[in-house]
């Protein structure tokens, strides 16, 4: 076992995927929390596939695809809070609209281009080797964003969160911080979506929330439970991924599958 984890260390990659992968498991726990709770968890499903369409064009025109991919995915969160709360065409509808589209639009500049090359398919399903050292550089930085305005906004998102009327009420801006947590949550996306892809970076968001809403109902312990088990099924496919030579994302979304089921199992016990 020893031997095991001093040769998974001793790969400069998977050192630099863990770091990383941990960093951003830990923020799409918190924020997932969020998310679900808001009944808006579909919003990393449509921004991972607009990241993917911008990175997709940015690859086929040979230009930065985090330059062009942060600041579209930030603009993509902001309009699907726009839509979904002002429009005729709310929720899962706007989001399912704004996410196929800008991912065939994607998938279609790249076909009459360079095509669907490594790169791309690197970002569509992840991949450990896509990790490099700034990436890990910028998953730090988002991970001090994330998890320190969590910390200090702790109360006011916890208002905002189960009930925005109220928050506002109290002379809290409920609309600052939707879109604050839309921002935080189009960075993360974008960071991750290099290890876990397009396809499955939404579990990241979604399934550590409902984990720990499987055993507790208090909002600090669900989001102390979410952070546990997000970086414990991350570390969980990792090590499965490098033992198996399983694909990386597929491995943790299982993990996480695993860690969900267990504990809906503990939940129904408990009851």
């Amino acid at each position: 076992m020893l031997d095991f984890f001093s040769q998974l260390f001793s790969y400069g990659f998977i050192t630099r995927a863990l770091i990383a992968g941990t960093l951003i498991s830990l923020c799409s726990a918190l924020l997932g929390i969020i998310l679900v709770l808001k009944r808006f968890s579909m919003i990393g499903d449509g921004l991972s596939h607009v990241g993917f369409g911008t990175m997709a064009i940015a690859m086929a025109l040979n230009w930065s695809p985090l330059a062009i991919s942060i600041p579209v995915c930030i603009i993509a969160a902001f309009l699907l809070l726009r839509v979904s709360s002002s429009a005729k065409v709310k929720g899962d509808a706007s989001i399912a609209i704004i996410s196929s589209s800008a991912l065939a639009i994607g998938i279609l500049i790249t076909s009459l281009t360079s095509g669907l090359n490594t790169d791309v398919t690197s970002f569509m399903f992840g991949s450990i080797l896509a990790i490099s050292r700034s990436d890990v550089i910028l998953s730090i930085i988002v991970a001090a964003f994330v998890i320190g305005l969590f910390i200090i906004l702790y109360n006011r998102i916890f208002m905002v969160t189960f009930d925005e009327s109220f928050a506002t009420a109290s002379g809290i801006h409920s609309n600052l911080y939707n879109a604050l947590i839309a921002v935080l949550t189009a960075l993360t996306i974008v960071v991750g979506m290099r290890l876990m892809g397009a396809v499955m970076i939404s579990s990241l968001l979604v399934f550590p929330a409902l984990t720990a809403m499987r055993i507790f109902k208090s909002f600090f312990k669900v989001v102390i439970f979410a952070a546990i088990i997000a970086v414990v099924a991350f570390f969980a496919g990792i090590t499965a991924s490098f033992a198996w030579s399983t694909p990386a994302g597929a491995s943790i979304v299982v993990a996480n599958l695993s860690a969900f089921l267990i504990c809906t199992l503990i939940g129904k016990i408990k009851k």
